[in-house]
């Protein structure tokens, strides 16, 4: 056999092996590739918007696709790239840091990850199938249930696949924590990233409902003639704003909190330094998070609520102030007198605290229901979301993803790239987003397609599309890293010198994590040990087989019927054979169901022989 066809089949036993993993660390690569070529598309949206604003009366774009563009830009960046990736990190990293040897549902990991993807996929075919949803990322009725063609079909479906997936993924968390923890590792002896995690799980199960609810009101006003939305026949397009910001403002703590834990472990790491008040840090996300169902509403301050509700959601939002401050001045305390480690994975997490303070500020600021009649639907609102956003979410994902690559990888990414990305990055999206403060209180509204010459807003705008180029050259050099560090030499273990029980493992750990479950002994379980004068944890159990679950194609296959059926139920508006293409799709996945539910599936066992030939 040729060496050529050696390697072709080497690419397809590898693609194999991907498509019917259950193994958390592979779904950790699925995720992040997934949520990575969505945030390649995003961006490249982003770059349209900021191409088309970039001067006055610009035409590059025509008003229909400039609605469209801005559409897919919010959809795909919240739901199908800043999501995924978090749950790379949280598959990657939970199961290591509690001890566990998988998630507790490794089929169910599986199948929430290629729910996740197909539904993206299903979204983004909306551009080459009449056009893309133009209603904007919220949806908001009667533009949503009046749009012509089938670009908000789309969106319905697309999501409504994706975020099954998403739930199933934040039901498989929570499981493992409660269950899966290693011997002696209680609740507050869990690492912040793992509490943060777990809360936002939390957050999933009780948000992502609420979204599913709306978007099948939806459905059915648009795909079968009813009428929730249509004020004409008696509906209430305000109900979808209640029931899309229910879901909506959690989401926003579904995508920060994770990364608040990913910066409370930077922090500890490389300042060599147990974590100020973890106490404190652990009630108050566990704060922020229930708030974060109490503000929903202050989205809608200008809808005409009254001003007793006004008031009730502008205080109520402004308390979230109180515990995301704790956080702060924790993190500072940390940093304080610490034997601090500047790196690239440190730099992110540095810039994300006056970042995100100042998303923080203009937070409080929208909170105050009379000014925000002067922001609201303003590019103030858009700077202060992105400052939110990026600055919490985006950079801790690099920050996350420039600390634990070694163990998703085994390798390390270079620290001359890793700076230039997070400087180039850094100045860019305070460039683009900086201004936009100043563009929102000049008048400039969110959503428009141009503004005009005379408008005072020529300047602003010109700086904020130059930022907008340094953080895309930003995104390039990350990717040219991580390829070039494919060829550099093996990480080891615990290159960071870390404190928890992720850096006691090989880099990239084996299948199976662990060979004895470690026992936990304290909070930094492993910086105990090595306070002890070992370089490994003490395990809590003697040297046996390990049980662990057979890979399986059958969620792939049912993901993918429901994809099929997805364009049935787009379709059968326009031509009632697509019924067909519905029903086969939907029983193709209820056969894939029987499947799995009559397959007497037990896994199968790694001999303690075996474990005692592999080295360390």
């Amino acid at each position: 056999m040729s060496i050529a066809a050696t390697q072709k089949r080497g690419f397809g036993a590898v693609l194999w092996d991907y498509v019917t993993t259950v193994d958390h660390k592979k779904i950790a690569h699925l995720y992040l590739f997934a949520g990575g070529l969505f945030f390649l598309i995003g961006g490249l949206e982003a770059m349209l918007i900021r191409i088309q604003l970039a001067k006055p009366d610009n035409d590059f774009l025509s008003a229909g696709l400039y609605n469209e563009v801005i559409t897919m830009h919010g959809t795909t960046m919240i739901f199908l790239a800043a999501m995924p990736l978090i749950f790379a990190l949280m598959n990657a990293v939970l199961p290591l840091q509690i001890g566990a040897r998988d998630v507790a549902f490794p089929y169910l990991n599986s199948l929430g990850f290629w729910l996740f993807m197909f539904g993206g996929i299903l979204l983004n075919c909306s551009w080459f199938l009449g056009g893309a949803p133009d209603a904007g990322w919220t949806a908001y009725a009667p533009l949503s249930t009046t749009s012509p063609g089938h670009g908000v079909d789309f969106y319905v479906m697309g999501l409504q696949i994706a975020g099954a997936g998403t739930l199933i993924g934040g039901i498989n968390f929570l499981v493992t924590v409660v269950n899966m923890r290693a011997p002696g590792m209680t609740y507050m002896r869990m690492p912040l990233f793992t509490w943060a995690s777990f809360i936002a799980s939390v957050l999933i199960l009780f948000a992502f409902p609420a979204l599913t609810v709306g978007l099948f009101l939806l459905m059915f006003d648009r795909m079968f003639g009813t009428a929730f939305f249509d004020v004409s026949l008696g509906g209430n397009t305000i109900i979808w704003e209640h029931i899309f910001w229910i879901f909506g403002h959690p989401e926003v703590y579904i995508l920060i909190l994770p990364l608040f834990g990913v910066f409370s472990d930077v922090f500890s790491t490389f300042a060599k330094k147990r974590l100020f008040g973890y106490t404190a840090m652990v009630f108050a996300t566990m704060l922020i998070a229930f708030l974060g169902f109490m503000v929903w509403a202050h989205h809608m301050f200008t809808v005409g609520l009254g001003p007793v509700a006004n008031s009730i959601f502008s205080i109520a939002t402004m308390a979230i102030a109180v515990p995301t401050g704790i956080k702060i001045f924790n993190w500072l305390a940390t940093l304080w007198g610490g034997n601090i480690t500047i790196n690239s994975a440190m730099l992110w997490a540095l810039a994300f605290i006056p970042t995100f303070t100042i998303g923080g500020m203009t937070g409080v600021m929208v909170a105050s229901v009379a000014a925000d009649y002067q922001y609201h639907d303003s590019y103030f609102v858009v700077a202060h979301f992105h400052y939110v956003i990026v600055g919490g979410t985006i950079f801790g994902i690099f920050s996350a993803l420039h600390y634990w690559w070694p163990k998703m990888f085994g390798r390390i990414l270079r620290e001359g790239l890793g700076k230039l990305t997070f400087w180039t990055f850094f100045i860019g999206f305070h460039l683009t987003f900086f201004i936009q403060h100043f563009l929102g209180l000049m008048g400039m509204p969110r959503r428009y397609w141009v503004f005009h010459s005379g408008d005072g807003l020529d300047l602003g705008n010109l700086i904020s599309t130059i930022g907008a180029f340094f953080m895309a050259f930003g995104v390039i050099v990350f990717i040219i890293n991580a390829i070039l560090t494919a060829r550099d030499a093996k990480a080891p273990a615990d290159p960071w010198d870390g404190r928890t029980l992720e850096w006691a493992t090989a880099s990239p750990p084996a299948h199976y994590n662990f060979k004895q479950t470690p026992l936990v002994r304290g909070l930094d379980p492993l910086w105990i040990e090595k306070s002890e004068g070992k370089g490994k944890m003490t395990p809590a159990e003697p040297l046996g087989e390990i049980h662990m679950p057979n890979s399986s194609f059958l969620p792939f296959l049912f993901s993918l019927g429901l994809f099929v059926a997805g364009f049935g139920f787009i379709y059968q508006t326009d031509n009632k054979a697509w019924l067909a293409v519905l029903i086969g799709g939907m029983a193709f996945s209820l056969g894939t169901m029987v499947v799995r539910s009559m397959k007497d599936d037990l896994g199968y066992h790694i001999s303690k022989e075996e474990l005692e030939r592999e080295a360390d």
